[in-house]
């Protein structure tokens, strides 16, 4: 196989190189993760701290994700212009200051404007992230790259429960909060450290006749490459799938099949152990670009037939935990060749700005998926809740081949 004209063969670049980047570009996006779920398993105690509604409290998540998605889209621009390590700096700042913010609020609207702050510091880390791995990191090893980059989301939304419920139980919900700021300065002074490793090599000079030259032609020039905006509806639609699994899967499941509460709780615990280790197999499949369209086929069919199954199926209420780790594990194998699509669609010299727009598809969708799927909730509606998920999963596999598609349209010589 040769080696594209446009990356260094594999052992021109020491693997202690490459893994160093990856290694701190996946800590930092393991906070990222990590402040999603800052409040949300401490709702027990926020509810009783304030008096507030369970919808006032997811209200202060409505505000983090849509904040972020309106930041992720601007950040960008920042990332281009200015270089990802500033701005990588500035969102886990944020962040820290917003989880001391949280620790010390008096009162709810106090927790609000803080859930701003936070939601700001979060929405860099995409265009960030991507710029970095696609930069500094080996072609033959971006594979591996983002399939590392989704095991450390993965275990940055396992790590806040994990790490906020036990402080809260013994030492109250304010300090919980205020060790999260604390490991975030902790990462933040790790990444200032190894900043060195963080800064970009020359851009590339954009290649006439491909969609890279649309980055000379003006700051908004990519957004009219179709398969721009074909990933950011992926994207969108994968964050529905996430939402849905996060908040109401395991509870439908325990309902249409009287799954205990213990094991219906740990079913989402589950599947995200699964999915960071079908990210590791992932990686090694998205080595070859040629066929990550059918990767993510594959991964979210089988997803698919699973939650079908779930839905519909009169399955024993001991395999449910089995079959949400078996859902997460395929969905994890397509995770690392999900992020190459938009690789594949990025203009050189745009990777912020595209992986902004792109991934603020994922706030939208985690926005919008909870009132849709939660109105299903409410009435009791258990199976089509699986079956918009099915539907979702459906999307999913549709959308990558349209992404090939409008791509090789935009691709092909006049």
């Amino acid at each position: 196989m040769s080696t594209p004209s446009n990356a260094l063969p594999l052992s021109a670049v020491p693997l202690r190189q490459d893994a160093g980047v990856i290694g701190l570009v996946g800590i930092a996006h393991m906070i990222s993760h990590f402040s999603q779920l800052l409040l949300a398993p401490l709702f027990p105690w926020l509810k009783d701290a304030f008096n507030a509604s369970y919808i006032e409290l997811g209200f202060l998540m409505t505000l983090f994700f849509v904040v972020s998605c309106a930041v992720q889209a601007a950040s960008g621009f920042l990332v281009d212009k200015h270089g990802p390590r500033p701005v990588l700096f500035a969102g886990l700042g944020l962040i820290a200051v917003a989880a001391f913010g949280f620790a010390i609020s008096p009162n709810y609207w106090s927790m609000a404007f803080f859930a701003i702050v936070a939601g700001i510091g979060n929405g860099v880390f995409h265009p960030v992230d991507y710029t970095l791995l696609n930069r500094k990191v080996s072609a033959p090893r971006l594979g591996h790259a983002y399939s590392f980059h989704g095991i450390t989301g993965s275990l940055g939304w396992a790590l806040a429960p994990a790490l906020m419920v036990p402080i809260a139980i013994a030492f109250g919900w304010r300090a919980a909060l205020a060790s999260a700021g604390v490991l975030t300065l902790v990462v933040l002074g790790v990444l200032f450290w190894k900043r060195d490793a963080l800064t970009l090599p020359a851009a590339p000079a954009a290649k006439p006749g491909t969609t890279a030259q649309v980055q000379a032609e003006g700051s908004f020039a990519f957004l009219r490459i179709p398969a721009v905006w074909m990933c950011f509806a992926f994207f969108f639609f994968y964050a529905v799938v996430l939402s849905v699994i996060q908040a109401f899967a395991p509870e439908a499941a325990r309902q249409l099949h009287q799954v205990p509460v213990g094991v219906a709780a740990a079913c989402l615990t589950i599947y995200m152990v699964c999915s960071a280790g079908g990210m590791v197999l992932g990686g090694f499949l998205a080595s070859d670009p040629a066929r990550i369209e059918r990767v993510v086929g594959a991964g979210f069919g089988m997803a698919a037939l699973i939650a079908l199954a779930i839905g519909f199926a009169p399955v024993p209420a001991i395999l449910v935990p089995f079959m949400f780790g078996a859902m997460g594990f395929v969905s994890g194998i397509a995770g690392p060749s999900r992020d190459l699509l938009v690789k594949k669609s990025t203009p050189e010299n745009a990777s912020g700005r595209v992986y902004g727009v792109v991934y603020s598809g994922l706030d939208i969708g985690q926005a919008i998926a909870p009132l849709i799927f939660g109105a299903l909730m409410d009435r009791q509606n258990y199976q089509g809740v699986w079956l918009g998920l099915v539907i979702m999963q459906s999307v999913l596999i549709a959308s990558a081949f349209n992404v090939r598609k409008v791509r090789r349209t935009v691709l092909a010589p006049a």
